[in-house]
């Protein structure tokens, strides 16, 4: 199945250290009204990304595999959404978030990709 193996690690192994920086500027930001609320919609949606991949690393079919990838993919764009919705709001510096918006961008790049990859290959 795609994404599993060695390849499957490197997206594991990303997606869990992506969740570590989440859970690190939640922190941060958690400790102001606004970034608390906001934040722990991130907490949830950034945490979730790697939970997801981790799963379908276990999963019984492709079928499951894609099913998985394709949660992973939604929470990586609500995870986008919020980041997004914190830089703007311009409560935090804006450069604080330029690095991880672009570590999630990657991260939506890649786990789309196995997605599209996963599907193909089951036609």
């Amino acid at each position: 199945m795609a994404g599993r193996g060695s390849r499957g690690q490197e997206i594991c192994d990303r997606s869990r250290a992506f969740a570590l920086r989440i859970v690190h500027m939640y922190q941060e930001i958690g400790k102001h009204d606004v970034g608390r609320i906001l934040g722990q919609q991130l907490l949830r949606s950034g945490t979730s990304i790697g939970a997801n991949v981790e799963e379908a690393q276990a999963a019984h079919s492709d079928k499951d595999f894609l099913f998985k990838m394709t949660i992973a993919l939604k929470e990586a764009r609500e995870t986008r959404y919020w980041l997004l919705l914190l830089k703007d709001s311009a409560i935090f510096p804006a450069a604080k978030f330029d690095e991880i918006l672009d570590e999630v961008e990657q991260l939506i790049r890649i786990i789309y990709t196995i997605t599209r990859n996963t599907k193909q290959n089951m036609q």
